[in-house]
């Protein structure tokens, strides 16, 4: 086989699609792996530069090839789409990972540590749960509303208007024994935040990146956890308004 400098490879859960060039730009390679064979595969090549799509997996990947000798490069789907020359399929997208890879201007995703995977696990599963809690809340201040009990804005206020349902002797008893199941789920849902939320504040006690966040006002651990699991290297943005942008619109507290 020719000497190989760069491959593009399309992932997926069982199939992974080779495209391989030389330090000419000549295609060197094009094959097809099943999932058990590419760790084998990579190891006995010399560490070469290969190029993934940042998306499910990827960052395994990333550091299985890295800890093989090679650099791996993670580039984000928007920036490999004008390479594909023709019907997508995974022989397409692994020749425009490669060559995608090739360019100066190229930006990249920086490949995330397992306990960063990890921390991120533990953020999503806060947003989750957040969700939930806002989504139960409302259904229980509309179902409310149908019975003419309304209640103030805000988290706070769910418990007593759960307190004042169970107490209104004048509901259907179909109503009430519905609306304790609402208050079930719901005091089940906040232990589950409260245990989360320990352990972030667990993890931000050991971060030295969160511990500087929190000094700034406003800004609480909480916060502070989330910023330091989630925010890239802060030298990719140019300006303080590109990170705003990249962070988006704030998500329910």
């Amino acid at each position: 086989m020719d000497q190989i400098s760069r491959i593009g490879m399309d992932t997926s859960k069982q199939t992974f699609q080779l495209h391989g060039v030389d330090e000419a730009e000549r295609v060197v390679l094009r094959r097809k792996l099943r999932r058990k064979e590419v760790t084998a595969f990579f190891a006995g090549l010399a560490p070469i530069v290969v190029a993934l799509e940042a998306c499910g997996g990827s960052h395994y990947w990333a550091r299985e090839l890295g800890a093989l000798g090679h650099e791996v490069k993670l580039i984000a789907p928007q920036f490999v789409k004008p390479y594909v020359k023709r019907g997508k399929n995974d022989a397409a997208d692994a020749a425009a990972l490669c060559e995608a890879a090739s360019r100066p201007t190229m930006h990249f995703v920086a490949v995330k540590s397992a306990a960063s995977q990890a921390a991120l696990m533990l953020a999503g599963l806060r947003e989750r749960l957040v969700r939930n809690r806002v989504q139960l809340a409302n259904a229980i201040r509309g179902y409310a509303a149908e019975f003419g009990l309304v209640a103030a804005k805000g988290q706070a206020k769910i418990a007593p208007l759960l307190a004042r349902l169970q107490a209104d002797a004048s509901l259907p008893a179909l109503a009430r024994e519905l609306f304790a199941a609402h208050a079930q789920e719901y005091a089940q849902l906040e232990r589950q935040l409260a245990a989360i939320e320990a352990k972030l504040m667990a993890w931000h006690r050991t971060n030295e990146v969160s511990r500087r966040l929190v000094r700034i006002p406003s800004i609480g651990p909480i916060i502070a956890s989330l910023l330091a699991m989630k925010t890239p290297d802060p030298h990719a943005f140019r300006s303080g308004r590109h990170f705003a942008a990249w962070i988006g619109p704030p998500g329910p507290a």
